[in-house]
């Protein structure tokens, strides 16, 4: 890696192990005199501002070329344009009339990714756009890292293909501040979701209990303030995590729990704690999948990436709060040792829990994974993320995470962090008669109702291992943890869902005081 810091000129690296490294770097505010160059185009006056400047270098060509395209600048609308001397491409990228949120100042960053998928350098123009966010420029290079995501690493590559892609400058009239801000702190936050991408699209053959452990160990190699600790079957054994080891014994990977700590905060302050679902390849078990799209259940381990990458994010950019996440980690599998429909399995809660379905394994994995959070951790807030239902996925589809939590601060909270970090939630309801579906006729719970609606049942199931006293937030993300189709800052596939959300929380409890 190389670092050129002259004046306000800062180069740093941003990218996935599985792609291709691209370079990122802030100058002052100048129009450059040719290249490949993207430029926002406000709506109602798309030949004004920064396209006034380009069209004046271009002897009015610009102008002509908008004009005859009927471009208009909406939010979002791209026109790219070739050959207009001095530039050999212009990339035309509508922000809209309204002043820019932070989301906003991604998803151009994402746009002008997707806009240049290629090995050549190009140079964002950014001035006279209005927003209120500060070091406006480090977000859009943010939504670019995130936009220009490609997992290629087992794809076998093309002769003529370039080493290493192409440069991105942003030129912009705060590139001191945005430089500090995208090297200090959101380049961070960019390498937890990447590294939370790998995880999930990474096959099942590669990707399962042990080697997470190991891909984890190795993210965090060097960063300071944190600890790692993994139990293994025996550990487990001996804590009673009868549901966690049920879930795992018909494999022949054995499970782990990875609980990773971070301390950034004061000594003694309680823990936010993430605790993530982390089945590295589901079948189903014994009540095994249908075989269509079943390939896609090497996702179900994205709440694991997406807690284990947070916690990366937060302890990488130093942020001043205690924080632990905790991957339940099992192989669900078919075979002569699997725990069978009908099975009575103990947690470490001491609660028995009838199982009528294996294919509902996340739960249980949930289950002895929060139980064992707030026996060791206590912590302040609790929030664990799985794909656990497709009920949640069918009543919300790809927009939206399903929130389930008792406390309706807490939801509001979640709800405006997803707002602000792109990752929007919707709450759903938990009632009484949810949890006595759960009730069993042998047990005291059963992990299944026959009876809708299958994303409360899910989370009430959880929820009857959360003590009533513990700010709890549970979040079900199978409807938004994959995408057939791409939005700005998330191209085809495995988004890395939620840990933008989180990382905002985490910045809203910080700004509340409640990190100290």
């Amino acid at each position: 890696m190389r670092y050129i810091l002259t004046l306000a000129f800062l180069v740093i690296y941003a990218a996935s192990a599985a792609q291709a490294q691209r370079s990122i770097g802030f100058v002052p505010y100048a129009v450059p005199e040719a290249g490949d160059i993207v430029v926002p185009v406000r709506e109602g006056n798309p030949a004004a501002g920064v396209v006034a400047e380009v069209n004046t270098r271009t002897g009015g060509a610009l102008a002509s070329a908008i004009d005859d395209a009927g471009y208009k600048g909406e939010a979002g609308e791209v026109l790219t344009l070739f050959g207009l001397r001095p530039y050999k491409r212009i990339d035309l990228i509508g922000v809209g009339a309204e002043p820019l949120l932070q989301r906003d100042l991604q998803d151009f960053g994402g746009r002008a990714a997707a806009a240049n998928d290629g090995g050549r350098d190009i140079s964002i123009l950014w001035a006279q756009i209005p927003t209120a966010v500060e070091a406006a420029a480090a977000h859009i290079a943010f939504g670019f890292t995130l936009g220009d995501y490609r997992f290629d690493q087992y794809q076998q590559k093309d002769a003529d293909e370039p080493a290493t892609r192409g440069d991105l400058t942003i030129a912009t009239a705060a590139a001191d501040a945005s430089a500090a801000a995208y090297e200090d702190d959101l380049s961070h936050l960019a390498t937890a979701v990447l590294l939370a991408r790998d995880l999930v699209t990474e096959p099942g053959n590669i990707v399962y209990p042990q080697s997470f452990v190991e891909r984890v160990r190795s993210a965090f190699r060097g960063v300071r303030d944190v600890s790692i600790d993994v139990l293994d079957v025996a550990a487990m054994r001996r804590l009673d995590m009868g549901l966690l080891l049920g879930v795992g014994q018909g494999s022949q990977r054995p499970p782990r729990l990875l609980v990773v700590r971070y301390g950034g905060g004061q000594r003694d302050a309680a823990p936010l704690v993430f605790v993530g679902k982390g089945v590295t390849f589901d079948t189903g078990g014994i009540s095994i999948k249908p075989s269509k799209n079943m390939s896609y259940m090497k996702a179900d381990m994205s709440g694991a990436a997406a807690v284990t990458a947070t916690v990366l994010a937060l302890a990488k950019r130093k942020a001043p709060v205690n924080a632990v996440a905790v991957a339940a980690l099992a192989e669900n599998m078919p075979s002569g040792s699997a725990i069978r429909p009908g099975d009575v399995v103990a947690s470490m809660s001491g609660k028995t829990v009838e199982i009528l379905n294996t294919d509902a394994e996340g739960r249980l994995i949930l289950a002895d994974a929060v139980h064992y959070a707030q026996d060791r951790f206590q912590p302040r807030l609790l929030v664990d993320i799985a794909t656990l239902t497709g009920s949640a996925a069918r009543a919300l589809g790809a927009e939206y995470a399903a929130l389930f939590t008792r406390d309706d601060d807490l939801a509001a909270q979640v709800t405006r962090a997803g707002a602000i970090a792109g990752e929007d939630v919707w709450r759903l309801p938990l009632h009484p008669n949810h949890d006595k579906r759960l009730e069993s006729d042998i047990a005291d719970i059963k992990n299944v109702s026959p009876e809708p609606p299958g994303a409360s049942i899910g989370a009430a199931f959880i929820g009857a291992f959360v003590r009533q006293e513990q700010p709890w937030v549970h979040l079900d993300i199978a409807g938004v943890a994959w995408r057939t189709d791409t939005v700005p800052t998330v191209p085809k596939g495995f988004s890395g869902w939620s840990v933008r959300l989180l990382d905002q929380l985490v910045r809203q409890l910080d700004d509340a005081g409640a990190a100290q």
